[in-house]
């Protein structure tokens, strides 16, 4: 699987690419809206100089990695591809289409996975022929420094997918979560939306502010970050459609995006990508003052 495919050159894609990259996979990144693919490359630049100005890696490697990355927009370019992992934006429907596409195109024994931090394989295997070699390899974000990586095989996934893609990850320098067996949002994201809905009620009853509530759960519960410093840096957008996508699933109102969330997707405001969201970011994403 040193030859590997990677669909969508937005925040993930771009990401995993490098990962890929950094460990001697020869990468095909393949994007069709232009103004993306153009920058994918800058991003990828940028991302590999962060890291090498931090001591994570040296620069040769870093230059190594850059020259293993193709960029194309046709999808025909997955040809000889041993691994392709799709990380368009998570949206169901668009996902099916593309995977149904893309299993047309590869060879019998290539591997097919989704990225999707959500739908579980069953839900996007619908147009897939050889679903016995498609799973989830849900990576997460910021993805180099992100040690987990689940795994998600459905009902119809080889035994042996599950094997090598754990193999994959693992060589990767990462630490496959595998589950026994497919629910919607996985383990970690479950577990992460009951934080950040706990922590929009809290806000929206006007019992804390964000910035309290975000203190809270790093200096009482040790995590790096609060709920909603991690929901502008992953993209408020992108939790919004997961859970709208959930939502329409199941029908209860629970599992709806909270009216906070909605409003900020609706203003354009998405987090640090839109330099704000929750809080206020610098030109150098440097988080300010609470904006909401």
């Amino acid at each position: 699987m040193n030859h590997t495919a990677v669909i969508g050159a937005g925040t993930m894609g771009v990401q995993i690419a490098l990962l890929l990259a950094l460990h001697e996979h020869d990468v095909t990144l393949i994007e069709r809206d232009e103004s993306t693919r153009r920058s994918a490359l800058e991003r990828a630049d940028a991302g590999l100089a962060r890291h090498a100005s931090r001591g994570r890696i040296s620069h040769d490697a870093a230059e190594a990695a850059r020259a293993r990355i193709e960029v194309h927009a046709d999808l025909d370019a997955v040809a000889g591809a041993g691994l392709v992992i799709e990380a368009i934006t998570e949206v169901r429907d668009l996902k099916r289409d593309l995977l149904a596409g893309l299993d047309r195109l590869l060879e019998p024994d290539a591997l097919l996975a989704s990225n999707s931090s959500s739908f579980v394989p069953s839900s996007l295997a619908t147009g897939i022929v050889h679903k016995e070699r498609f799973l989830n390899i849900h990576f997460f974000n910021p993805v180099l420094t992100m040690r987990a990586v689940e795994i998600i095989g459905g009902p119809d996934t080889a035994v042996a997918a599950v094997t090598r893609a754990t193999a994959l990850v693992e060589s990767l320098g990462k630490v496959p979560v595998v589950l026994k067996k497919e629910i919607p949002g996985f383990i970690a994201n479950r577990i992460l939306n009951a934080v950040r809905d706990e922590a929009l009620r809290l806000c929206e009853g006007g019992y804390a502010g964000i910035e309290t509530i975000d203190q809270a759960c790093r200096l009482a519960l040790g995590y790096p970050m609060g709920p909603f410093e991690l929901m502008d840096l992953t993209g408020i957008d992108i939790g919004y459609a997961t859970k709208k996508a959930r939502f329409a699933e199941t029908g209860d109102p629970a599992d709806a995006p909270s009216r906070t969330v909605t409003r900020l997707v609706q203003q354009g405001t998405l987090g640090r990508k839109t330099r704000r969201g929750f809080y206020h970011y610098d030109e150098n994403l440097r988080r300010g003052e609470p904006a909401i």
